[in-house]
């Protein structure tokens, strides 16, 4: 099976609701082969900036889940036994990422829709050289789409 290109998500929360409206969709996404989540963490950062990782029955079905997100931002294949993220100097920019007094889903998700069209580009011997996911405000200020459209 060919991979798909990888994204790691960070999506902020003042506090999560986890009513399963995202997993519905994830799964949806999943079910047409669109998107694939490889891995997902949830964390919770403190008033005083401590990150905890959150533990939630609906977010994950594997034990392991979190393993391949921690390798990739310094947390390890397991994390520490308590809980607690690294200090900020052994962390990814997740500090920086997530306000205090916040939570954050980070996913990694492959984009199986892509495999095709990437797959062209490199034939035609592209590679790609920048990516970024606009911001809705700034979807707004281009005049694409009304604010109200963003909520």
């Amino acid at each position: 099976m060919s991979l798909g290109p990888v994204q790691l998500l960070v999506i902020g929360f003042d506090w999560p609701d986890f009513s399963g409206e995202v997993l519905a969709e994830l799964e949806r996404l999943r079910e047409n082969d669109v998107v694939r989540v490889i891995d997902l963490l949830v964390v919770q950062k403190d008033a005083d900036g401590v990150v905890r990782r959150l533990h939630h029955s609906d977010l994950a079905e594997a034990e392991d889940a979190g393993a391949v997100l921690g390798a990739l931002i310094g947390l390890g294949a397991t994390g520490p036994e308590d809980g607690e993220l690294p200090a900020e100097d052994e962390f990814w920019s997740l500090d920086e990422a997530i306000p205090n007094d916040s939570a954050a889903a980070i996913a990694l998700v492959e984009h199986r829709w892509a495999i095709g069209t990437r797959d062209a580009i490199g034939a035609a011997g592209g590679v790609a050289v920048a990516e970024a996911w606009i911001h809705p405000a700034d979807l707004v200020a281009a005049g694409l789409v009304d604010a109200e459209d963003t909520a």
